[in-house]
């Protein structure tokens, strides 16, 4: 396999050039149980975020949207002009697709701004993007520690691998295992978005997720009426896998479930 390009590697007027995929070859999965060499921090506490989102560094601060098993991109991309105060995560696990939608986040940013894409809001910069970065890292070991408590509005799941026989369910990142962990990072009220192109699967964390004393089920019809329709059109149709399966005629699931509010009883 030839040696990918990286941008640095290319002439200087393709520093505003988005990378090409074909230069990130990668396998469609990765296994989730093996002992990658992954730098992680030993707890939210001391990740510097200011790495990530240098354009928020006095801000104080730490990221809202979570995108697990982020892929490509795509939602990531297609969220941040929309929401240019929120700070956004992506986790994978593969190294070329990590780096790949690093390189490609950095050439938007090299990017002038266009005038439609130059935030309206109270954003310390005018240029897009600054929101939006990615890490490598198992979320199914490792979410903890980037995210504290509560400290997420939405969770996202998208096209996640089927692990379709079933002794590898283990694996499927919507599971009790992880259930808890979720409920720890997603503050109440906040939403976890799943979607597959897989029935099963749907009917799988649909169930899991329906089954958890934290979770509640939420309509798409209810989301949109609280003003999270831009979400979900990104959800449907932003991510590769989303539009390779509208280019071959697939169904697509949509399940989304609110974090519930907790009232602790205090002993007197």
């Amino acid at each position: 396999m030839g040696k990918r390009k990286r941008l640095s590697d290319q002439p200087h007027e393709t520093n505003t050039l988005l990378p090409q995929k074909k230069h990130y070859r990668q396998r469609a999965h990765a296994n989730p149980f093996s002992d990658h060499a992954l730098d992680y921090a030993s707890s939210p506490e001391v990740v510097d975020w200011s790495e990530h989102y240098p354009a928020f560094a006095a801000s104080g601060k730490t990221p809202e949207f979570a995108d697990i098993g982020c892929g490509f991109g795509g939602l990531l991309i297609t969220l941040a002009p929309l929401f240019p105060d929120t700070l956004m995560l992506g986790m994978e696990i593969r190294v070329q697709v990590t780096q790949y939608v690093q390189d490609r986040i950095a050439a938007l940013r090299a990017r002038p701004a266009a005038p439609a894409e130059s935030p309206t809001s109270s954003s310390p910069t005018t240029t897009p993007y600054q929101n939006v970065s990615v890490v490598r890292a198992n979320a199914m070991k490792f979410l903890p520690n980037f995210f504290p408590k509560h400290s997420l509005s939405a969770l996202f799941f998208l096209f996640p691998d089927p692990h379709f026989k079933a002794r590898k369910h283990k694996a499927r990142i919507i599971s009790s295992t992880l259930l808890a962990e979720y409920a720890y990072v997603l503050r109440p009220g906040g939403i976890i978005y799943t979607i597959t192109d897989v029935h099963d699967l749907h009917l799988w964390m649909k169930g899991h997720l329906g089954a958890f004393p934290l979770f509640e089920s939420i309509s798409e019809t209810e989301l949109r009426q609280q003003g999270c329709g831009p979400i979900l059109d990104a959800v449907y149709s932003s991510t590769e896998e989303g539009k390779k399966v509208e280019r071959n005629g697939g169904e697509k699931w949509l399940a989304c479930f609110r974090r519930k509010e907790v009232c602790r009883m205090i002993a007197t």
